[in-house]
């Protein structure tokens, strides 16, 4: 997605072509529907022997390499300005194959656990002491490291919609949750759960003194890719206040309406912080669980613990310990630290 975010900056001034494999869960064809060149390297079998992000290219990576040199040069791209490199199983030993192939390589990170053989290196996290030491000895010494939310790629929609979105009240009027594209371990069903076992202890006269409105409604996104897709629809359907979205475009427009979000770490962290909207989240891979704690000094999340431990009844108790004073601190600081967010892609020389 975030891919799909830099070809939508880059596509006035840019020829782009996406080079993506047959993998289960793919979301190739929104390349394809946004009117980009889509080249789709061979479903391959699994190989046993790669194991932690490595499995997740599914091919050894001097494998992938050669499948990409042949893909490329047969669609006639023997040499492009830039090859943006958007994977936690590539490194150096990909990216080296790849050189000739390239005037310039940027790498889009933010584990800090390999070397890259890299001219421009995107980590947009954010990390209290800033992060101008986190890739030293990783990438060349002459590489452009662009590091925090400063530089997070953030959809036109985002800078049009805050313009004009509403001012919050402190309040909980309208619930967001959204747990990414494919929510493997399906927190998006446990939301489901204690939203509904909210309005319950609301009609039996349980709550008081909260910043929740009894009437409160809520919007349940579901990704593309989210097996469950079906299952969430019904559950949805099943309540009035509920509110069944598949795969939207306008999640700008769905954050602005919103008073507060519960999902994943990841990209939207970032996307949810420029919108001001305070957000419960759950960590649902080990790369955000990492994060947690700079994000919770920081202020901008409240975070409730990784997928396996969290339950409905862990998303309730975060909704009801919530205050207005706590809400509007939550969506000022995630304002605040966006605040210096870089749309002009020049600044960055990409």
């Amino acid at each position: 997605m975030r891919c799909l975010t830099l070809a939508g900056r880059l596509c006035g001034g840019a020829d782009v072509h996406f080079i993506c494999r047959d993998i289960d869960g793919n979301l190739s064809r929104l390349v394809s529907e946004q009117g980009y060149d889509l080249i789709l390297l061979p479903r391959a079998e699994r190989d046993d022997t790669l194991t932690g992000y490595a499995a997740w290219l599914t091919v050894p990576q001097e494998h992938d390499a050669a499948d990409t040199i042949a893909a490329m040069a047969a669609h006639g791209l023997s040499h492009v300005d830039m090859l943006v490199v958007d994977s936690y199983a590539i490194d150096i030993t990909w990216e080296k194959r790849l050189r000739t192939m390239a005037s310039k390589i940027f790498v889009i990170d933010d584990l800090a656990n390999r070397h890259h053989d890299c001219d421009i290196l995107l980590d947009a996290n954010f990390y209290s002491d800033g992060g101008a030491n986190r890739y030293d000895g990783l990438v060349p010494n002459q590489c452009k490291k662009l590091i925090g939310p400063q530089y997070v790629l953030l959809r036109d929609e985002f800078y049009a919609v805050r313009e004009k979105q509403p001012v919050r009240d402190g309040n909980i009027h309208r619930v967001l949750v959204f747990y990414g594209g494919s929510d493997m371990t399906d927190e998006t069903t446990k939301a489901i759960n204690a939203i509904t076992k909210l309005k319950e202890n609301f009609r039996q006269g349980l709550m008081n003194d909260l910043c929740i409105d009894e009437n409160f409604t809520a919007d349940i996104i579901v990704g593309g890719s989210n097996s469950n897709a079906d299952k969430i629809k019904i559950l949805c359907d099943a309540y009035d206040f509920l509110t069944y979205h598949f795969q939207v475009s306008n999640i700008a427009h769905m954050m602005a309406k919103a008073d507060i979000m519960i999902g994943a770490g990841g990209t939207t962290t970032w996307e949810r912080c420029y919108m001001g909207l305070p957000a419960i989240v759950t960590a649902v891979a080990d790369n955000q669980e990492t994060d947690m704690d700079e994000y919770v000094r920081a202020g901008f999340i409240k975070y409730i613990g990784k997928s396996a431990d969290v339950t409905s009844d862990t998303i309730i108790d975060a909704l009801r310990n919530m205050t207005a004073e706590y809400l509007m601190n939550m969506s000022n600081k995630g304002q605040s630290m966006m605040s210096g967010n870089v749309r002009d892609l020049n600044v960055l020389e990409i």
